[in-house]
């Protein structure tokens, strides 16, 4: 599995530009996923370009939850490729996808691939199976890390958490995980790093994570 960040509130990679909301590629099992979409579809394109991510090879849309900081640049993208999207089922629908999907309950996208299901009534993680175990991908972490943890147990045990984390500060939670990239929202980056050295990695716009 590789995660790239597109879009992030900080740049990793000098060049791209830093914004408030998040975005990735996941690449895993064949598929390309774009895994919410930031605030501006402007600064998500031209963030891609730089990493030499063509639009027009992205399969599929899978959408976190419906905040401006993750939907804001789902239009301007499938009006150059109209994908099927994944979204929660609290979510609107786009108008200009080629099929929508809301999710519920927990899932099977793909070989591999699946949904947490629309938890608390606001967002869904993805999650990766790799040989090393899950990898959870989070939007902001509404429902809360616990009950994302303990949704993507059902499909295999949880390898690496990437994403934004808002609040989160029960760091006892993520003891048995191996990677952490806390982005976007996490209040408590410094702290999670300083108790986790070994575990935490950066995030930021133009990081990649292979698994």
């Amino acid at each position: 599995m590789k995660s790239t960040i597109i879009y992030d509130n900080e740049s990793h990679k000098k060049g791209l530009k830093p914004d408030w909301g998040f975005a990735c590629l996941v690449e895993a099992f064949g598929r390309k996923m774009l895994f919410d979409t930031g605030a501006k579809g402007s600064m998500l394109l031209d963030n891609m370009k730089k990493l030499g991510i063509e639009p027009a090879s992205i399969d599929e849309v899978f959408i976190s939850h419906y905040h401006w900081d993750h939907t804001g640049g789902l239009t301007d993208f499938l009006d150059l490729n109209p994908v099927r999207v994944y979204i929660p089922s609290s979510c609107p629908e786009p108008q200009n996808a080629g099929e929508v999907i809301k999710v519920e309950e927990a899932f099977r996208l793909h070989e591999g691939i699946f949904s947490t299901g629309e938890l608390k009534g606001i967002e869904q993680s993805l999650l990766i199976e790799t040989e090393r175990g899950l990898v959870v991908i989070a939007g902001c972490s509404h429902p809360g890390v616990s009950s994302i943890l303990e949704a993507a147990s059902q499909f295999g045990k949880p390898y690496a958490l990437i994403g934004g984390l808002h609040g989160f500060n029960e760091f006892e939670l993520v003891k048995d995980l191996e990677l952490i990239c806390p982005t976007h929202c996490t209040q408590f980056i410094s702290e999670i790093e300083s108790v986790y050295p070994d575990k935490f990695m950066s995030g930021g716009a133009g990081e990649i994570i292979i698994i």
